[in-house]
């Protein structure tokens, strides 16, 4: 069985991008994976009144431009169903995650979806996949009280159901790039890609 990976670039940078290199580098330990593309410098829309509506109407009750209007919602939230292994490459961009990355976000957690309302709380809907999220940062530490970007993609991957995540951070770029890079490349390397 062919082994499936999304890969998410939320990096505004097309080149010279170091999240971009390290989603490069762990797909590449992947022999022979189907890989499923989403650059996110291409930018996707913002949520908006019409798309909320369509959002909390019940399936059978849409009219045909609500239907119209879930219809990139849908197909992000297919692409993830497919997918194995997600591999986000994400820089943080002041503090937190980029506006792009927080619109796919947005777009793909929908009640009844990838998540679902209990009486013992939310439960996710998208459980057995990994995720791997190459960070990268000018000088907030990964995990550090100022990074408000890895956390909160910890949380929302696994109130999707997502909750084997694997963080490779390059996060002292703008201290000593050359030794970020050299560590994040080789925590590449030793990735344990089964599980």
């Amino acid at each position: 069985m062919t082994h499936t990976i999304l890969r998410i670039d939320a990096s505004a940078r097309k080149t010279d991008s170091v999240s971009r290199d390290l989603s490069d580098r762990i797909i590449a330990r992947f022999n022979d994976a189907k890989v499923i593309s989403r650059d996110l410098a291409n930018p996707l829309p913002l949520l908006d009144q019409d798309w909320v509506g369509a959002n909390f109407t019940p399936a059978d009750d849409r009219s045909p431009e609500q239907n119209e209007k879930l219809e990139l919602s849908d197909q992000l939230i297919d692409e993830l169903r497919a997918a194995d292994t997600i591999v986000i490459g994400v820089p943080i961009y002041n503090f937190g995650v980029p506006a792009a990355l927080k619109a796919w976000i947005d777009l793909i957690s929908r009640v009844g979806e990838t998540f679902q309302y209990t009486e013992t709380g939310p439960v996710g809907l998208l459980e057995g996949k990994r995720a791997i999220i190459a960070v990268a940062s000018g000088g907030t530490p990964v995990g550090s009280d100022m990074d408000f970007a890895s956390g909160y993609l910890r949380h929302l991957l696994g109130f999707i159901g997502i909750s084997d995540v694997t963080f490779i951070s390059a996060d002292q770029l703008a201290i000593d790039a050359v030794a970020t890079l050299n560590a994040a490349h080789e925590a590449v390397d030793n990735l344990e890609l089964a599980a």
